[in-house]
Parts: structure tokens; sequence; C-alpha cells
């Protein structure tokens, strides 16, 4: 196949980017999507031109990383799958592609389709821990979890924290990571101690972070590679609403 892409370049945080247009001939429809720019990396390198930087690791749709929008669609037009899982399959013969970083505020570009995302390791900082003392590991049976219970939970914690729920919402918000983030944890009796100041700090600080607000499009869950439910961030709202009626009066507050 004979494929031309149109990749969003970008040297730095603060410099000016703007697109390449790059003809791939004899692109295999064999190739991941990923392999497909490592042979046009190649070939840049050949010709003494900086490559186009893109995040990977796994390689396996299990890190995260390797998202970025192909054709305005967060990891492209397969559902429930990230960028690396992606096939030139997918695509036919003369197909123009644009390559395009995560747009967000709390998403910085670092270079051509990398951006920051440590907003998100900040709002796990926030809260996103069980608290627990230390000492010999619990007997497994010691305290029983209900089985929906356990399965919502495991459900919210297949996220992997990719980003594609902020880049394709309109209002880049960051609500499906944070709710699943939540979910996972505050479904289960071992969370529940925690359960409101958690989720209180982990929304405070994704706005801190400038992510925007959900008003309900829904194209997050449509987007998300592992298909998490837009049901947790209305869980995540309840629970938050619920924190600041019933949590302690801050400091320097004039309640009685």
């Amino acid at each position: 196949m004979r494929i031309k892409l149109h990749v969003w370049r970008q040297s730095g945080r603060d410099a000016k980017g703007d697109f390449e247009t790059h003809e791939c001939p004899d692109v295999s429809e064999h190739m991941s999507f990923l392999e497909m720019l490592d042979v046009l990396n190649e070939r840049l390198e050949s010709a003494g031109k900086a490559p186009i930087a893109f995040e990977h690791d796994c390689r396996e749709g299990i890190c995260g990383s390797c998202g970025f929008m192909i054709n305005g669609q967060a990891h492209g037009p397969q559902p429930r799958t990230t960028v690396c899982q992606l096939h030139m399959r997918t695509f036919k013969d003369g197909d123009e592609l644009t390559l395009e970083p995560w747009r967000a505020k709390a998403f910085p570009v670092v270079r051509d389709l990398v951006v920051d995302r440590s907003a998100f390791d900040r709002i796990i900082q926030a809260g996103g821990y069980i608290s627990t003392n230390t000492g010999s590991a619990p007997e497994a049976n010691s305290v029983p979890v209900r089985k929906d219970s356990a399965d919502k939970s495991f459900d919210a914690a297949a996220c992997i924290g990719c980003g594609a729920c902020v880049a394709m919402c309109p209002n880049a918000s960051a609500s499906l990571f944070t709710a699943a983030k939540l979910a996972h944890m505050n479904l289960l009796p071992q969370g529940q101690p925690e359960r409101l100041v958690r989720g209180e700090r982990m929304v405070v600080a994704m706005d801190v972070e400038g992510f925007g607000h959900c008003t309900n499009h829904s194209d997050c869950e449509a987007v998300c590679p592992k298909g998490i439910s837009v049901t947790n961030i209305a869980m995540m709202n309840r629970g938050f609403v619920e924190a600041t009626l019933f949590s302690s009066p801050r400091e320097g507050s004039t309640e009685d």
C-alpha cells in the first residue's frame, strides 16, 4: 500500500509547530501502525533528518503510552484499540492520514506526537491509594467482597491512563480517568475508610490541573481502548457531593 501522512512536528513545548507531509510507499497490511512509523523514521534518519517523536513501550495495549490522534480520532478508527494494536490492514491503498498529539491544556506537547501526561500522576498522588498498616499480608478470605462489586472494580481498574478520553472530549475533561481510578478502589471494602476524602481530593486535583468539566457527551467512553463506562463518572459525582456535604469544616471556615 501507499500511504500519505500529514504529521504534526513541534520541536519543543514553546516552539511553533506545523504539519509535515511524508509519502510511505510499500506499506505492508501486516504492519502495526507503529511499525509503519518505525520504517518512516529509519528513512528519515538515513536522510539525516530528525525522526518523528512518538511514545511507545509495551506495544501490547497495556501501558497506555502510545496514543495520538489519527484523522481526528483518538487511537484511530478501530474501537477498543490502542495505536500500537492498530494494523495497517485497517486502511486502504492511497489513504491520507493526519497524525496529531492529544490536544488539551493539561497535556502540553513535549515534541511532535508526545505530550506531557504527568497531570494524571498528580491526580493519583492526591488520593489514588489505600492506606494500610504494614506487616504480614492478611488472610485472603478475611474481607468478603461481593461478586458484582469485584467485577465492577476490576472493569474500572482496566484503565491504562492513555489520555484518549481527555483528547476526544470537547471540554478536555479527565472525568473518565479520575472516575475509573476512584471506582476501582471505592467499590471494594478496603477502600471504604478513605472513600469520601479520596474522591474530594482527586476531583479537586483534576480541576487544579486545568482539565475541563464533563457535560455528558460520552465521547470518552466511545474512544476508551478498555471500554470504561461513563457510569463511573456519575458515581464519582455522587461521591463528591456526599464528601462536600458531610466532610469536616475546613481550616479557616466560619461555619458553626
